[in-house]
């Protein structure tokens, strides 16, 4: 059975993942901070038994390194690196930044998805698809930062763009491909009810992308319907 390991798996995307590639059969490692809390993600592993509910905080790269040990010796065809921050809700912009906010930021967004890929690099290698998924943003692109602001979010989600870049190069021999998206502006607790899209749409999409990836697309920055994204 192909297995998808997701993280940030309670809510919005990452629970509409886990719903979506449940239905279609594959085995779903979903992975949250707080399992007991995640009443929606319960309910939904009740339903599926292919869904396996593993507590863990992405922060915590000792906590990374347990899950992986204890998942040893299984696949990950794909891994979605969907856990994040939006942290400029709580800091007061420039002049007035919380810069401990911002390096909590910047170890989420960014340090722990490519801590993820090093750590569960055996088991995706071994797999049949071997694709390292990320979740970045809009936001994350300088070439489209026109209204500035959100200092904190913008940057660690260039940063995860850069790393991802740099991953994809570095694994490409593998043969491991790597796959950076712009989710869309998603009706989610992040995005607002005024969002565009709703999870279901963006998550079929990114699917739909990840089912007819191709090692040559390797490194691309994209949105949920495939276009190109602007670096």
């Amino acid at each position: 059975m192909t297995t998808v390991l997701i993280t940030g798996a309670n809510r919005g995307l990452g629970l509409e993942f886990c719903r979506q590639y449940a239905a279609d059969g594959w085995n779903v490692i979903a992975c949250c901070r707080q399992p007991e809390q995640a009443l929606e993600l319960n309910r939904l592993a009740q339903h599926y038994p292919s869904i396996q509910v593993e507590a863990l905080n992405v922060a915590d790269f000792a906590e990374i390194d347990a899950l992986s040990e204890k998942w040893a010796d299984s696949t990950i065809d794909v891994l979605i690196n969907n856990a994040g921050v939006y942290e400029d809700l709580h800091s007061g912009g420039f002049g007035q930044l919380d810069y401990q906010a911002w390096s909590h930021s910047l170890v989420v967004n960014t340090q722990a998805p490519v801590k993820m890929a090093e750590a569960f690099l055996p088991q995706i290698k071994h797999s049949h698809a071997k694709l390292i998924v990320n979740i970045s943003s809009l936001m994350g692109s300088i070439g489209d930062n026109e209204g500035g602001g959100s200092i904190i979010y913008r940057s660690s989600k260039a940063a995860l763009n850069a790393a991802m870049k740099s991953l994809a190069l570095g694994l490409k021999d593998q043969p491991v491909g790597v796959l950076i998206f712009h989710p869309g502006w998603v009706k989610t607790d992040m995005g607002g009810p005024n969002a565009l899209i709703t999870a279901e749409e963006s998550v079929a999409g990114i699917r739909s992308v990840i089912d007819n990836f191709s090692l040559d697309q390797s490194g691309s920055f994209v949105k949920y319907d495939g276009s190109t994204m602007p670096w």
